[in-house]
């Protein structure tokens, strides 16, 4: 598809309705290891949990072979065959109660197509807004990447490890097949990079199953809340390489001014995986 077709879909709209539900919020606090118990109907919803939310509804019927719903109904037609979460820019604007009904509107921002040194690439960006009682709450602009099917033989590029401050609080993380099943559950991914090892080698070029970008993001969320004063009022992050099944990262979090914290995901060989930076107000 040319790019002036691609670039026809920016402004797209679509519009879809759900709840803060108190089911799914204790499946995810269960996922994280925190008491079910303390979720609670009408209490706040810790920041960062919105994205078990507005999981993709495809019917089975409508999902392409990498396990996502086929793209040129709201996403463009990029003919690039892999995705990946590229980062996301994330505001909390106002509590989301516990059990509230939510509508989120999303939007297509940006559609840009890129030469890298692995091949083509054709960047989109998608603003969500989540409102609760005609007021936004939540808004996030998620940048997804599209690239071409990996080449025999070829390597990522290599780039050094980062240099983290010696104060930075450390935390390991080792991710299981269980791990990986109740996230994609948790949150309706299809994405077979997740579940199906036979897929993500054959296919996409994987050494092994990937960790959804979605789990490392709500981990150093988690760690940032524990670490900054004060409910978080926005969070960036940004994904470098990712994570793989069974092989151990390491989790870090620098409170480098008051209310700002950065975070980072180093993979098994300490190289960066995510970075983020995180504002509490």
């Amino acid at each position: 598809m040319e790019d002036a077709a691609l670039q026809a879909w920016i402004g797209r709209e679509e519009v879809a309705e759900d709840e803060a539900s108190p089911v799914l919020l204790r499946r995810l606090a269960a996922l994280l290891d925190q008491d079910p118990a303390g979720i609670r109907r009408g209490a706040a919803m810790p920041e960062g949990w919105h994205v078990v939310l507005f999981g993709p509804l495809a019917r089975q019927s409508a999902l392409g072979p990498d396990g996502h719903p086929l793209r040129g109904d709201f996403l463009p037609p990029v003919p690039l065959p892999r995705r990946m979460f590229a980062g996301r820019r994330t505001w909390f604007e106002a509590p989301v109660p516990i059990g509230a009904e939510l509508r989120r509107t999303s939007r297509i921002a940006a559609i840009a197509p890129k030469q890298g040194r692995s091949g083509a690439m054709v960047f989109v960006t998608v603003r969500h807004a989540i409102a609760c009682g005609g007021r936004d709450c939540v808004v996030e602009e998620q940048d997804l990447v599209f690239r071409a099917a990996p080449q025999p033989g070829a390597a990522a590029p290599e780039q050094p490890p980062p240099s983290l401050p010696a104060e930075a609080v450390r935390q390991s993380f080792r991710p299981d097949p269980v791990l990986l099943f109740r996230y994609s559950a948790v949150t309706n991914n299809g994405h077979r990079i997740h579940y199906d090892a036979d897929y993500a080698r054959a296919e996409e070029g994987y050494p092994a199953l990937v960790v959804n970008g979605g789990i490392t993001t709500t981990l150093l969320t988690e760690m940032a809340r524990r670490h900054l004063p004060g409910p978080l009022c926005s969070i960036t992050t940004r994904a470098g390489r990712p994570l793989f099944l069974g092989r151990e990262a390491v989790l870090a979090c620098h409170v480098e001014a008051p209310g700002r914290a950065r975070l980072w995901a180093l993979d098994d060989q300490g190289r960066l995986a995510f970075e983020c930076v995180a504002e509490a107000g």
